[in-house]
């Protein structure tokens, strides 16, 4: 969601707006439930809405669709699951707020293809120059949208998609052009006395020629908010384009004078948002826990006392940090639901929505095999094949909203060994490797080996992407090698040993009492053995490599044969 239009509030309100109110779904009580998603689908139906059932989330289109707008969007998405699952006729929708004011030009931006550029890559200056304007009013940098509002909009659907989630994206600035905003701005603009009263407890500034209301100049097209007079009965308004504050900046309008109607303006954000809930009949929304201490304390007073309407569930979660650091479009540090997927399966990116959703986490790319390793455990666990008394209700319950068909027999490769396969790009040597280690049986189906191969790909782009200790290839063709007779004594002395058939750790071990044996610099013996597999002087550990590749090609290559 969208963050205020104006976010100041007195010190004395603060005390006030907090969100004590809104829903801890992991809060114990009697009607506690294993997974979240159920405990609010509960709050949902107490009400006994009318269907379909209404589910919303929103944000402000502005830099790059990352992977922390989904936290409403995969929130919804269980709880809309859920409600299906009970038999109720459920929508869930997502509104771009593309309506909102440009406050200022992102560093980055995504183009169509999911590359992340600078702005001296593109047409920055159909940013720069349109400070002020809706979103939908400013043309898109890349040219292959009717505007930046659009294009932004486009890859969060995308990114939707991606994950199977069905999701209406809807448009702010459609909203209005449609009239199904319109009885929601005539009425604040009707009683824009009440409205002024009661944003006065939120919202500093708010004086007697206060209208809540932001016109768009007909001659520079830039959003205003000083309003000079309101007709309702024509639904217009009067304006002076003096532009509004962002940021605790002025975005200087033209000084045009003119009149505007009801649908060539919007509501101000504490207005919009439960005007959306009024418009859209929303049943449920989650939002961050910055926004349950600011916007929903507001939005639940207007909607209950000004709207007078209900407001939907509400559910506050924690945001999460990305490699440690709040996710940040400013600065740089994002990661689109695209990029992820290239390294690991949708399943596991939704499962890292599954937790407790209250508690802070950090998504960390260089530690992805370990959250793969978990949702590997949690898949164990639903289907008995690890025992975990903690977690067995949990996954019980939550692990078939992970995946898209819930199938036994599946093969899921340990993430670093999948990395190891992915050092070579010979197919049927991987599927060796997985046999070898008894991942794959002769009972396996073909299905799931193909099934698990796939995140073959998805380690090799990890290793690729981080150029970590698995980002190695190894070479098929044996590469031109000079040792000295010491060295191709020891080779040939470990090649006994591997083909007596011994395990990695067994090998990684012998690696060193070998090289002492012959007298040979336990570094020199290493660079043999990474010379002989992989042409380069360093790799992975050695002996674990060797244990998971095929006997027969590790002895060959050892005794130097083609």
């Amino acid at each position: 969601m969208s963050a205020d239009d104006s976010p100041k509030s007195t010190d004395a309100n603060r005390a006030q707006t907090t969100g004590a109110d809104t829903v801890d779904p992991d809060e114990d009580g009697e009607n506690h439930r294993v997974f979240w998603a159920d405990e609010m689908a509960d709050r949902i139906e107490s009400r006994d809405p009318e269907e379909p059932i209404v589910i919303k989330g929103g944000v402000s289109p502005s830099g790059i669709p990352h992977l922390g707008h989904f936290n409403e969007i995969l929130r919804g998405f269980f709880v809309a699951e859920v409600l299906r699952e009970r038999g109720h006729d459920v929508r869930q929708v997502f509104t771009s707020d593309d309506k909102d004011a440009l406050r200022k030009v992102p560093r980055q931006l995504a183009d169509s293809d999911w590359n992340i550029v600078g702005l001296g890559e593109v047409n920055a200056g159909a940013l720069g120059r349109n400070l002020g304007k809706p979103y939908t009013d400013i043309p898109d940098p890349f040219d292959d949208h009717d505007s930046y509002g659009a294009h932004f909009t486009d890859l969060l659907h995308q990114s939707a998609e991606m994950l199977d989630v069905p999701v209406d994206m809807l448009s702010n600035t459609d909203l209005y052009a449609d009239g199904t905003f319109d009885d929601v701005v005539k009425y604040v603009l009707e009683h824009r006395d009440e409205a002024r009263k009661i944003l006065s407890q939120y919202q500093d500034k708010i004086d007697d020629d206060y209208v809540p209301f932001q016109a768009q100049c007909s001659s520079c097209g830039v959003l205003t908010t000083n309003i000079t007079g309101v007709d309702v009965e024509s639904e217009t308004v009067d304006y002076v384009c003096e532009g509004l504050e962002a940021g605790g900046q002025q975005i200087d309008g033209c000084g045009h004078e003119g009149t505007a109607t009801f649908r060539e303006g919007k509501l101000p954000w504490r207005f919009e948002w439960p005007g959306q809930w009024q418009a859209l009949g929303v049943d449920f929304e989650p939002f961050g826990k910055d926004h349950a201490e600011g916007s929903w304390p507001s939005g639940k007073d207007i909607a209950e006392n000004f709207l007078h309407i209900q407001p939907p569930v509400p559910m506050t979660y924690e945001w999460f940090t990305l490699n440690g650091e709040a996710l940040s479009s400013s600065s740089g540090n994002v990661v689109t639901v695209h990029e992820v997927l290239e390294l690991l399966e949708p399943e596991v990116l939704r499962y890292f929505f599954v937790r407790n959703p209250m508690k802070a986490k950090d998504f960390d790319i260089s530690r992805l095999d370990q959250l793969v390793d978990e949702f590997d455990r949690f898949e164990g666990i639903y289907f008995d094949d690890v025992d975990d008394e903690g977690l067995a209700a949990l996954a019980d319950r939550a692990y078939p909203f992970t995946v898209d068909e819930v199938r036994e027999n599946r093969v899921r490769l340990p993430y670093t060994f999948a990395a190891v396969l992915g050092m070579t790009d010979d197919e049927d040597l991987r599927e060796q490797m997985a046999r070898n280690e008894g991942h794959i049986t002769d009972d396996t189906p073909e299905w799931a080996i193909e099934e698990a191969m796939k995140r073959v790909e998805k380690a090799r782009n990890w290793a690729e992407r981080l150029d970590n200790e698995y980002n190695y290839r190894l070479q098929v063709a044996m590469p031109e090698t000079d040792f000295d007779d010491d060295v191709e004594a020891a080779l040939d002395q470990l090649a006994d040993f591997v083909e007596e058939g011994h395990s990695g750790e067994e090998i990684q071990g012998e690696i060193y009492e070998t090289a002492k044996r012959n007298d040979v610099a336990t570094g020199d013996f290493f660079q043999a053995g990474y010379r002989l597999f992989f042409d380069a002087t360093q790799g992975p550990r050695l002996g674990t490599f060797l244990g998971e590749l095929d006997a027969t090609f590790v002895v060959k290559r050892l005794r130097r044969e083609e």
